[in-house]
């Protein structure tokens, strides 16, 4: 640092702001790159002015929250010249883990943090390499795709390790949890207009966030009525998104006060909105996690159900009918789901029951080991696409990585809700809320994965992994864990 006129140092901040004034005024005189040099001038002033609090590891990890709930994956780029799509949150998350892995390796303050889940998540590993060994001619001549799935796998397990690892005090873990919920909510309230006006909040943050290009708006309808995408990739993985959002918001109202219901009722609105079945198949397991972990609570909330659906039909004109179409259609849900659209493609069209039986004699050509992770090549992809849209993310992951690989997530899930059903009963009832929402959030994020290829949507995935680590964190906060300050992040570059 320099000596300024009275000997005190002139911090580095200072010439960070001179420096981005400087550019700013240069942009504005010259009538060039205004819209890109602006923000950029109000990013890098704000990092010089709040460096100290915004490069903390916790507060990195709300910011990755932030970017991943309403930065819309896959309608939003960055502008390069790559042989992948560059987004935000890929360079976001890319960065801030590297800028941890270096940290674990020079600073000895960052250590890697242990969790209650590493035994099966080893064995998610071991299960995923295990099916590429078993198919080495099938992984090899669709190395593109299975090397986007690997990295994606990794960034997901990163994410939670990092959550793990950086999270060492419980008011970390309330302000994350007020983060996501209220972020959530923001995002359904976007929805319910998009619902209502057919505006879509998302599809104009270029005007915002001028470095990014538009991919373009996505519309879907469900008996005539609009299905809302948000920020979300589709309908029901936005549905997915506030289904196991809500549990953490009943957690944050019976924990930390009445404010936090409102919220937690618009993201049930937000799964209204959404017009799909998923999110309530996922709502009515979490129902049932919380009448089992905390049955004398959940069952005061039974008397609100009346007034909600009144809530329901006011703001949401039309959304119970389309529900009890999309439950009860014509013919019957069993037939529906049997059948296939007239003139569909079947590597494209779906119907959930319809491909039960060949998905099953498939697997049993390699039951053990699946035919591959990341081989199995679905959706608008017509040149390479090998197989049909399952809606079933438990079956998609019983073809590609085989029976073991499903026992090993069976192994995860259900050792996450025993270990934090059982911190709920036995730990301090300040407590107890907070295990159990985490508990059911798992249990509609698992049932969830029944009706839909859960993975293939980014944003929930990338959420659910956060609240696993976030549970995981909690559970070694009780189990008294040794602590450490945390709230340190990698080395001030000022200094």
């Amino acid at each position: 640092m320099d000596e300024g006129r009275a000997g005190q140092p002139v911090p580095t901040a200072a010439y960070v702001l001179i420096g981005a004034g400087g550019a700013l005024s240069i942009s504005v005189l010259a009538g060039a790159a205004q819209e890109i040099v602006a923000p950029l001038a109000i990013v890098v002033a704000g990092l010089a002015v709040a460096h100290r609090m915004l490069l903390r590891w916790d507060v990195l990890l709300g910011v990755i929250v932030i970017v991943i709930l309403f930065v819309s994956i896959k309608r939003y780029e960055l502008p390069a010249s790559l042989p992948f799509n560059l987004e935000l949150y890929r360079v976001l998350v890319a960065s801030v883990i590297l800028l941890w892995v270096l940290s674990l390796l020079i600073d000895p303050r960052v250590r890697l943090g242990r969790s209650d889940f590493d035994a099966p998540l080893a064995l998610v590993v071991a299960a995923i390499f295990a099916s590429e060994l078993a198919n080495r001619a099938s992984v090899q001549s669709l190395s593109s795709y299975v090397w986007k799935s690997l990295t994606f796998a990794l960034s997901f397990l990163l994410v939670y390790y990092f959550t793990v690892s950086v999270i060492r005090r419980r008011r970390q873990i309330d302000v994350l949890l007020g983060v996501l919920v209220s972020g959530g909510a923001l995002v359904a309230a976007a929805g319910i207009v998009e619902r209502r006006i057919g505006y879509n909040v998302f599809d104009h943050l270029a005007g915002i966030l001028p470095f990014l290009d538009f991919a373009g708006e996505k519309i879907l309808g469900r008996g005539g009525r609009l299905r809302v995408f948000a920020s979300a990739q589709h309908p029901i993985a936005l549905g997915g998104l506030f289904a196991i959002l809500i549990p953490i918001g009943f957690a944050l109202g019976f924990r930390r006060g009445r404010a936090w219901w409102v919220p937690t009722g618009l993201l049930a609105l937000g799964v209204m909105a959404t017009a799909s079945r998923t999110p309530i198949v996922m709502l009515a397991a979490s129902a049932g996690a919380l009448l089992w972990l905390k049955p004398k609570d959940t069952k005061r909330l039974i008397p609100f159900l009346v007034p909600a659906i009144v809530v329901v039909h006011v703001a949401l004109p039309g959304a119970l009918g389309s529900f009890r179409n999309a439950f009860f259609p014509a013919g019957g849900l069993v037939a529906e789901q049997s059948a296939i659209p007239e003139n569909a493609d079947p590597l494209l069209a779906g119907g959930r029951i319809r491909l039960l039986s060949p998905s099953l004699e498939l697997w049993a050509e390699r039951p053990l080991f699946g035919q591959g992770y990341g081989t199995r090549v679905t959706g608008f992809d017509e040149e390479n696409r090998n197989a049909p849209i399952l809606d079933n993310q438990w079956l998609g992951s019983l073809l590609e990585i085989g029976l073991l690989g499903v026992a090993a997530w069976v192994w995860l899930l259900v050792r996450a809700v025993r270990r934090l059903g059982r911190a709920a009963r036995d730990g301090p009832e300040d407590d107890a809320w907070l295990y159990v929402g985490f508990a059911a959030a798992i249990v509609g994020f698992a049932v969830g994965m029944f009706t839909y290829d859960t993975f293939t949507f980014i944003q929930v995935t990338f959420i659910f992994w956060i609240i696993l680590g976030l549970g995981a964190a909690a559970l070694g906060l009780r189990a008294g864990d040794e602590l450490r300050d945390s709230t340190e992040g990698f080395p001030d570059p000022t200094r």
